[in-house]
């Protein structure tokens, strides 16, 4: 029969596998959320965070009097193999829980707890001397250690989403340069408009996309306002004097995040406009890459009946019946990536309303969503810039033919001719299917070849009014 040990909580006993680190609050866990079935250690960065604020909770206690050098002892050094990213798959409970998530505290609580107990020489269980609830939760309550282990975990994974916006800026700007000499019609409600270079449309691309990886930098800031110490509702109930300022001083030099203790712990223990703040900045990102990629769509669109302007890479066969069809397959994913996100705003949206006086009970479900969001973003724009933005190339011949052939270069003859007389050979152009070339130089005579030349030089199209990047 398989070992077990027996361990209690107010409710009663229950048999825990003698192997496992967890114990009886985890277990009730397992046995009644089974709802996405993505277990927390799918993301380490939290247990990570976790571990940091068991370390730095314990040290506090030690220095307030709270707990043993022995006991303080072995919980840094669990927490510690913690923070190694050992032991992750002691943590089994599902991301999306009731309780405000008190079992995923407690998942922390025993492991640290059992851990410890046997760096002291201990078996598992023996919490008379290492407690889950009177030691490694010493001076905390589930609603300051995981709303602050939730931030830490977030600040590490919005970075992560930043670096992987800079890597598809920094592509972005390289095609900007590459294309910059590239003629191109530029459009407007699908409709011809005025020329420009395709070097500048890609500029644009990585302006966008820089100016979201500094929305990125602000909110990330935002969230380092924590509550560690509050306690149950803020009140610091059975926390020592001085306790929230010297943990957060702690974990602020452990971590090397620059956490800062929230001035009014009442009002951060309930309060979760920071994260609404922050999917918010992940539905702007989600939304504008998608906007790009819709574009690359359509500009790659054909190659024979389209616009066919650029190239993107050539993925995979793009059709089971349809010999040499080849799809945007990777803009698609981005694309579908950026819906998913833009409905996991809606679920913190509603998540976060949902708070009722002192506590927001439905902290779990936003926090399930941010990090999807986030790691889905992060994989699809490391996606994007190395299997589609990196190879793109351009149509050069197709992109000027365009240009020459167009309606929309008249608009640079309006300071010449007028508005009037450039709108009847726009007229004319239309009806005839003539080019504005053939009309105002070959046989109106309006302008001669040279005027022509100059107006439509490279010089004058090519003048971008931007930084670079």
């Amino acid at each position: 029969m398989e070992k077990v040990r027996i361990e209690h909580d107010f409710l009663g006993e229950k048999e825990i596998p003698y192997e496992v680190y967890y114990g009886i609050q985890t277990t009730r866990a397992l046995e009644n959320f089974h709802i996405t079935g993505t277990p927390i250690s799918k993301e380490p960065l939290f247990i990570k965070a976790f571990a940091y604020v068991k370390k730095a909770a314990a040290i506090a206690n030690h220095k307030c009097g709270i707990l043993s050098k022995e006991v303080t002892d072995a919980i840094v050094y669990a927490s510690d193999k913690l923070t190694a990213g050992e032991y992750l798959d002691q943590f089994v409970t599902d991301m999306i829980q009731g309780g405000a998530g008190t079992s995923v505290n407690m998942n922390v609580n025993e492991v640290i707890a059992n851990i410890g107990l046997e760096y002291m020489g201990h078996p598992k269980g023996a919490y008379n001397f290492l407690h889950p609830n009177n030691h490694v939760n010493c001076s905390q309550s589930t609603n300051d250690a995981y709303p602050t282990a939730f931030r830490l975990a977030l600040y590490w994974k919005i970075q992560a989403f930043i670096e992987s916006l800079e890597a598809l800026q920094q592509s972005f700007g390289r095609k900007a340069e590459e294309f910059k000499e590239v003629l191109k019609m530029g459009r407007t409600q699908l409709q011809d408009a005025v020329p420009m270079t395709l070097g500048a449309e890609f500029h644009g691309y990585a302006t966008t996309v820089r100016e979201d990886i500094q929305r990125l930098q602000e909110v990330k800031m935002l969230i380092c306002e924590i509550n560690m110490g509050a306690t149950a509702i803020g009140t610091s109930i059975n926390a020592p004097q001085g306790y929230p300022q010297m943990v957060t001083e702690i974990l602020k030099e452990i971590t090397g995040v620059p956490v800062v203790l929230a001035e009014d712990l009442i009002e951060a223990t309930c309060d979760t406009g920071a994260y609404v703040q922050i999917s918010g900045v992940l539905k702007r990102s989600a939304v504008k890459v998608s906007k790009i990629c819709n574009d690359l769509r359509l500009l790659s669109s054909g190659p024979r009946t389209g616009l066919n302007e650029i190239n993107l890479p050539r993925m995979q066969p793009g059709s089971s019946i349809m010999p040499g069809k080849v799809n945007p397959v990777i803009p698609e994913v981005v694309n579908q990536t950026a819906y998913y996100v833009i409905g996991a705003d809606m679920t913190v949206t509603m998540a976060a309303e949902a708070g009722q006086l002192q506590l927001n009970v439905m902290e779990p479900v936003i926090a399930y969503s941010l990090f999807n969001s986030l790691t889905y973003l992060e994989n699809a724009c490391y996606t994007l810039q190395s299997k589609c933005i990196d190879g793109i190339t351009a149509n050069v011949e197709i992109c000027r033919n365009m240009v020459m052939n167009s309606i929309g270069i008249v608009t640079s003859l309006n300071p010449i001719l007028g508005y009037e007389e450039s709108a009847s050979i726009a007229k004319e152009a239309l009806s005839t299917g003539k080019s504005i070339h053939e009309i105002t130089v070959l046989e109106r005579k309006l302008i001669t070849q040279a005027k022509w030349d100059e107006i439509f030089s490279m010089q004058n199209l090519i003048n971008p009014k931007f930084i670079n990047i």
